[in-house]
């Protein structure tokens, strides 16, 4: 387990995962915002790339529950410069997640997630800021992410490939004094 908190649970993500991450990233209202409508993924696809290594060095991938119900993918990793335009990377973190279960959206839950991995970040990590880029489009996520404490600092432009076109997102950034 990466940590808890009251009936949220965040663990690494493990093989007996794979069937509820295929049926969240087969989902066209998920794939709205996470990989794209136009590219469902296959539980081989996942296990490849969610398991088996998918690009990333030290990229930590998780799955979060309530009360034993999977409901979030969560990860985390040391932020790249140049990926994020940052002037100085050291120490810090990105991280992505989705909410699996459209059912569950609008009530909290990611403001719960978010909150309980950056505490995670920083207090275990020491990590002295996280980033996070979501879409500029995607005003929930961004709504979501500033009730936690990120700044919209700057929109990368041409960031990210999603349904067959580059999108620009935002660069935002949650960042604590020592």
């Amino acid at each position: 387990m990466i940590t808890q908190q009251g009936k949220l649970k965040v663990s690494k993500l493990r093989e007996i995962d794979i069937p509820v991450l295929a049926k969240w990233l087969s989902d066209p209202r998920v794939l709205r915002y996470y990989e794209g409508r136009d590219r469902p993924q296959t539980p081989r696809m996942i296990r490849r790339k969610f398991l088996k290594g998918g690009g990333r060095e030290r990229l930590v991938r998780c799955i979060a529950e309530c009360r034993g119900m999977k409901i979030a993918y969560l990860q985390f990793y040391l932020a790249n410069k140049k990926e994020y335009e940052l002037d100085d990377a050291k120490g810090v973190y990105a991280m992505d997640l989705f909410i699996g279960e459209p059912r569950l959206w609008g009530k909290g839950i990611g403001t719960k997630l978010v909150k309980m991995l950056l505490s995670y970040l920083h207090g275990v990590k020491k990590a002295p800021s996280v980033v996070i880029d979501p879409q500029v489009t995607n005003k929930r996520a961004v709504r979501c992410y500033e009730k936690c404490g990120f700044k919209k600092v700057k929109v990368l432009r041409r960031h990210e490939w999603h349904e067959g076109r580059w999108r620009d997102c935002w660069l935002m950034a949650r960042s604590w004094t020592r």
